[in-house]
C-alpha cells in the first residue's frame, strides 16, 4: 500500500502555532519524516516552529523545482508509492491553494495515493469570510499587472465581471506594491463598488476593512497596509 500525502498548512507570519493550527494538524506534521515543500528554508523554519521532535538534518525535505516537470513529480512521489507518508507544505498558508503544489496533488490522485488535507490558515478564505462580500460566488485572480495602463484595464474588467456575475474578486500583490495597487483601485473602480483590504491575517497587526470606494477615498493618505501581506477583494453590485 502507498503512503498518504498530507497537505500541511503553516503560519502566515510570526505567531505561536496553537493560535492558528489544531493540535491534530501539528501532531500529524511532527510524526512525518518526508516533506515536499515550496521553499526548503521556510519549511525548516516552520518545522522548528512546530517543535518537530526529529533533528531537521535527519528529515527528508525536498523542494519543488521552480519549473515543475512530470519527471520531478514522479521522483517526489516515489517515497509515498513505496509506503512512506509525506507532507506537502506551502511557503505560507495552505498548500495547493495559490500554490505550485496543486500539480503534485493532482498526480497523487492519478496514482491512487490518498490525499489528506489538514486544517490551518488560508489568507484567501479568511479574507473572504471577514469581508462581508459575496461568499457564494467568488474567484481568485492572483497578481494583477504591475504597470499602467494594463493594471487599470484589468481592474475595470474584474469590476465588470463582478457586476455581471455578482461575484467577489480576490487578488494579491507583492507587499511593497500594495499602495500602488490600492491607488489604482480607487481611480479605476466605480464609487459604489465595495472594496475590502485584509492585512496580516492571524497576526498581531491584523486589519480588515470593507468600504465603498467613495468612502475609501476619504481615508487618511497614509495607508497602514504598506509593505504588509494583504488580500484585496472587490464586489460591484450595480
Amino acid at each position: 500500500m502507498s503512503g498518504a500525502l498530507y497537505l500541511l498548512p503553516t503560519q502566515l507570519g510570526e505567531s505561536d502555532w496553537p493560535s492558528v493550527l489544531p493540535t491534530a494538524t501539528r501532531d500529524t506534521a511532527c510524526r512525518l519524516r518526508h516533506f515536499i515543500v515550496e521553499n526548503a528554508k521556510t519549511a525548516r523554519a516552520s518545522l522548528k516552529w512546530l517543535g518537530h521532535p526529529v533533528p531537521l538534518r535527519e528529515l527528508a525535505i525536498e523542494q519543488l523545482p521552480e519549473a515543475l516537470k512530470p519527471q520531478d513529480i514522479e521522483r517526489l512521489l516515489a517515497p509515498l508509492l513505496a509506503g512512506e507518508d509525506g507532507g506537502l507544505m506551502s511557503e505560507a498558508g495552505c498548500p495547493g491553494v495559490a500554490d505550485p503544489g496543486a500539480l503534485l496533488v493532482r498526480r497523487a490522485h492519478e496514482l491512487g495515493i490518498p490525499v489528506k488535507p489538514l486544517v490551518g490558515p488560508s489568507s484567501l478564505l479568511l479574507a473572504l469570510m471577514a469581508s462581508g462580500l459575496d461568499g457564494q460566488r467568488f474567484a481568485f485572480h492572483g497578481y494583477l499587472p504591475q504597470r499602467e495602463p494594463e493594471r487599470s484595464k484589468r481592474i475595470i474588467e474584474l469590476e465588470k465581471e463582478s457586476r455581471q456575475k455578482r461575484q467577489t474578486q480576490l487578488f494579491i500583490e507583492t507587499p511593497y506594491r500594495n499602495e500602488a495597487l490600492f491607488e489604482a483601485l480607487l481611480k479605476a473602480c466605480q464609487p459604489d463598488t465595495r472594496l475590502c483590504v485584509a492585512t496580516e491575517l492571524t497576526l498581531p497587526g491584523e486589519s480588515i476593512a470593507t468600504r465603498r470606494v467613495a468612502d475609501w477615498k476619504c481615508r487618511p493618505a497614509n495607508a497602514d497596509f504598506a509593505r504588509r501581506p494583504t488580500v484585496f477583494l472587490l464586489l460591484s453590485e450595480r
